[in-house]
């Protein structure tokens, strides 16, 4: 048991972190996104919330501010908030948020298991008596994402199924994929209740399996925290063919494109990206658009015609 254990947890960390960056490989070579200007951009001006960037002073230099931390203050409480949702339909964001912050913790409390593993095979005692300020951050913040993640992905898991199921409207918008999935979690999230509660209440057991694999030595553990690593394992599989990928491309939405207001100078690295794809030609036709021409052609018979119109 301890070896298809050790095998089903190689195999899953390694299948979604080699399927996530190859995924994120082919999102970041995709071609030059509309510039939309979807605003608004965090600032700390509340100005700025309003009007696009390019309609203040700054648009018309190359120098723009960079609101690094507004950014990232902004991504941490749409993610750990969900106002939005919050604010459409507080049921549901009730279910979505348990879920949400249910699956966020199980992931950081894996990443944490494994770090308490490796300060174990450096020595580190991982519990409260531990004389290592490590060993007891680590022990309690393991301790606390776990529970937590366990409780809230299992009430979350339940609420998001049956309102999915339940609400007409949910449900003509969800797919036999969205119930798998919540059945999937269900199961990793009860199993590691269940784990915690009656066989391993501090984890320890977790961290001396997590031991095993660093050093190459798996051990066998209780069944039921065996169930939980096996479920976990193949959640690991399973998720790179689900829309998780959106917990890491939401970065790349906001940051490369929401919020992407990198001006087209003259012989920049944009200029030359949007050059490119300007001599692409198109394959497909419309009313508006002719076969075979390249875009450059489509934008310049564009102007030509709006030229045309403004003639008296």
């Amino acid at each position: 048991m301890s070896i298809l254990l050790a095998v089903a947890t190689y195999v899953g960390y390694v299948f979604i972190i080699s399927m996530y960056s190859i995924k994120i490989i082919k999102f970041l070579a995709l071609p030059t996104h509309l510039r939309s200007e979807i605003y608004p951009i965090p600032s700390t001006k509340r100005s700025s919330h309003t009007e696009s960037y390019f309609e203040g002073h700054e648009g018309r230099t190359p120098y723009r501010r960079q609101r690094l931390f507004s950014k990232i203050f902004f991504l941490l409480k749409d993610y750990f908030l969900l106002s939005e949702y919050f604010h459409q339909d507080k049921k549901y964001w009730l279910a979505l948020y348990s879920w949400h912050i249910g699956f966020i913790f199980i992931i950081t409390f894996h990443i944490f298991s494994f770090f308490g593993a490796l300060a174990m095979v450096l020595g580190i005692l991982i519990a409260p008596s531990s004389t290592h300020g490590l060993g007891i951050a680590i022990y309690y913040l393991s301790l606390s994402l776990g529970v937590t993640s366990f409780i809230t992905g299992l009430f979350g898991s339940i609420g998001m199924f049956v309102l999915r199921l339940m609400d007409k409207k949910l449900r003509d918008y969800a797919t036999p994929l969205n119930y798998i999935t919540y059945l999937f979690l269900l199961g990793v999230f009860l199993s590691g209740l269940y784990s915690w509660s009656f066989i391993d209440p501090t984890f320890t057991e977790y961290r001396e399996f997590w031991k095993g694999l660093i050093t190459l030595h798996p051990i066998d553990i209780e069944p039921a925290a065996a169930l939980h690593i096996l479920l976990f394992a193949l959640l690991l599989i399973y998720l790179p063919f689900t829309r998780s990928l959106h917990y890491i491309t939401r970065l790349f939405a906001f940051f490369l494109i929401r919020w992407d207001d990198e001006p087209n100078i003259r012989g920049s690295l944009l200029e030359k990206k949007i050059q490119n794809l300007l001599g692409q030609r198109v394959h497909w036709c419309g009313p508006h658009i002719p076969k075979g021409v390249t875009w450059r052609d489509i934008a310049v018979e564009a102007i030509r015609q709006g030229e045309k119109g403004k003639t008296p």
